[in-house]
């Protein structure tokens, strides 16, 4: 299982725009949450263990902050002819299995996971409502077989913040994960995987 971690984008980062298919090719973009007073993108996958180590959680942390107004929308990265596990009936499934209350899209081109220098599964970026990124790290320091309970502990801490308009901390912890399955020859620059 490879670790790799966030880039670590800069803080005050303008949301890069997106206009993505959910797994039923209803598209969803940056704009259509433009009323939220947060925004919460996190680039998943289905077959990473990191992911699914913590999706029970997140999928429960999502439904909790809903209602406080926080949107999250949740993209999918990988190339999908090379891993078909994490293609659109796979991410369907998981939606449903988890109770999703997010969309689910799919970065088919991976120019979105490049924009927000997205390196790894999971990896979260939050932005204020002025949509600069006020944090992008890990979920908590939970990870596979390390024992530690998963919480979500550093993420709430900054939504909560960012919902409450205070500065989530500066010191974030990357997230750590299986890297993004880049398609062959179109890995970024930036990317040392």
């Amino acid at each position: 299982m490879a670790r790799t971690p966030s880039t670590m984008l800069d803080l005050g980062t303008p949301a890069p725009p997106f206009r993505l298919p959910d797994f039923d090719g209803r598209m969803h973009a940056l704009e259509d949450s433009a009323r939220s007073p947060a925004l919460l993108v996190a680039f998943i996958c289905n077959h990473c263990p990191f992911v699914q180590h913590l999706r029970r959680e997140f999928a429960v942390f999502a439904l909790e902050y809903a209602p406080r107004g926080l949107a999250v929308v949740a993209i999918n990265s990988n190339d999908l002819a090379a891993y078909p596990q994490d293609g659109p009936d796979a991410m369907r499934r998981e939606a449903a299995e988890l109770g999703y209350v997010f969309p689910y899209l799919i970065d088919g081109t991976q120019q979105v996971a490049q924009a927000y220098r997205a390196a790894c599964t999971p990896d979260f970026f939050l932005f204020d409502a002025g949509r600069r990124l006020v944090y992008r790290g890990q979920f908590d320091d939970s990870r596979p077989g390390n024992g530690k309970p998963v919480t979500g502990a550093d993420l709430r801490a900054a939504v909560d913040a960012t919902l409450e308009g205070r500065a989530p901390s500066a010191e974030q912890v990357p997230s750590l994960g299986c890297n993004i399955k880049w398609r062959k020859g179109s890995e970024p620059a930036w990317y040392a995987g």
